[in-house]
């Protein structure tokens, strides 16, 4: 299956022509496995490692299969964000580029009114999230009865933003005969579900457990206490100077105070909350892609999905909830065949996290430390002074701001500091 080359599928030749623009000449595992499949008309129920193709795998099908001349909806693709959709948008126009196929975008947060004008013009691809997507079906603005394929990309997100309801109402409002396309880099029993609910005959593609995780990615932790995983992460970015990296923190409420010290350390940094509106989200990421900074803060929401071509480094700022959370992570490098590194800051209590993953996942992260403007390995004792270096006040703070700063912190004066607009007025609210 691997010794397939795109020359050999039956995809349309401008679109063999628009993966030779990018220099991609192999496909990838799951790609040699459900492009055949889905241009046969059998329904797929894909899991595979993010970074992988995944988005290629069921695009050239789709965009194959196609008829250029009926102008209807043919082909339905569910996103589970809104960044994640836009990406498939973007991919979807580059390989249509040239060709009469309509596209359109039906994301939650944008206006409607202009939805429905742009599905007045019988786009033959639809792209959006799963509750803008039903709530256009609803009012009888989306038409499902000419879809030939629906896609559900990162369908195990979909679900855990419970958007199951939304997706059997758009399965329930489609042809019974239609294709139905599930890809995944989780396969919870939920998922399963799903496609036992309404595949017919799926063809199976899998990975083994320890193959979740590409073999390009290194796995590093850093142990150091919670109060000095800022000025950790500013000493490791001014070490390896990655082009560009996402920064993942647990919650929201954090991202402004690490986004204000960063900044005050003169590292070029932002934030994508994944709730601030729409057009924010949208010129953050852009910005982002066209390296105007060099450090993106998120949480897991608002970054699942991202694809952010060659990024070397993904920092955590703290561990990831659980496996599958690390896995999306870490997915973020290292994708298509690349070299990437995942680093994990991590208290000394949060250290049994780290050996969990490793078993969970089958994976070794490699514990490191920063001493003397060097990146040593751990075990290695011998290295290391037999006194303790002199105790440093973090960076940008006397030693009487920061006992100002701590005073302030507990009295809750300095909470929204840095804090976007929109922030600090849903707070307000609350």
């Amino acid at each position: 299956m691997l010794s397939a080359t795109f020359e050999s599928f039956s995809i349309r030749e401008e679109l063999k022509l628009r993966l030779q623009a990018r220099h991609i000449t192999e496909p990838s595992q799951v790609q040699a496995a459900a492009i055949p499949a889905a241009l046969e008309g059998r329904d797929v129920l894909a899991q595979s490692q993010t970074g992988t193709g995944k988005t290629i795998a069921y695009l050239l099908p789709v965009l194959t299969r196609i008829q250029h001349n009926e102008r209807t909806t043919q082909a339905v693709i569910v996103a589970p964000t809104q960044e994640l959709a836009m990406q498939i948008v973007r991919e979807a126009e580059y390989y249509s580029e040239g060709s009469s196929i309509q596209i359109a975008a039906i994301i939650g947060g944008a206006a409607l009114k202009r939805q429905v004008e742009k599905l007045k013009l019988h786009p033959q691809l639809v792209i959006g999230t799963p509750g803008r997507i039903r709530e256009l079906i609803e009012m009888r603005k989306l038409k499902m009865h000419e879809v030939r394929t629906i896609v559900v990309d990162e369908v195990d997100h979909v679900l855990q933003k419970g958007g199951a309801g939304d997706t059997d109402y758009i399965m329930r409002s489609a042809l019974r005969d239609r294709q139905l396309l599930f890809f995944s880099a989780t396969l919870p029993e939920e998922v399963k579900a799903l496609a036992e609910r309404w595949m017919q005959d799926p063809v199976n593609i899998g990975i083994e457990p320890e193959k979740r995780i590409a073999d390009t990615i290194e796995h590093l932790v850093f142990v150091c206490e919670e109060r000095d995983k800022i000025d950790m992460l500013r000493r490791l970015v001014r070490h390896w100077n990655p082009k560009q990296a996402i920064v993942f923190i647990n919650d929201s409420a954090e991202i402004a105070e690490w986004e204000q010290k960063l900044s005050y350390a003169h590292l070029s940094v932002a934030s994508l909350y994944g709730d601030a509106p729409k057009q924010e989200r949208v010129n953050v990421l852009k910005r982002f892609r066209e390296g105007h900074f060099q450090l993106l803060l998120a949480t897991d929401v608002a970054a699942r999905g991202l694809d952010i071509p060659d990024l070397p480094f993904v920092f955590s700022a703290q561990p990831a909830l659980n496996a599958e959370h690390y896995v999306h992570r870490a997915g973020r490098t290292g994708r298509m065949g690349r070299q990437g590194v995942s680093v994990n800051l991590i208290s000394p209590r949060e250290q049994f996290i780290m050996k969990k993953f490793e078993r969970e996942l089958e994976i070794v992260i490699h514990e490191r430390s920063y001493y003397d403007g060097r990146i040593i390995d751990s075990n290695d004792a011998d290295r290391r002074p037999k006194t303790k270096p002199a105790s440093k006040q973090p960076f940008g703070k006397s030693s009487a701001g920061a006992r100002s700063q701590s005073r302030d912190k507990r009295s809750g004066k300095d909470k929204d500091k840095g804090a976007p607009k929109w922030l600090k007025e849903k707070q307000k609210r609350r």
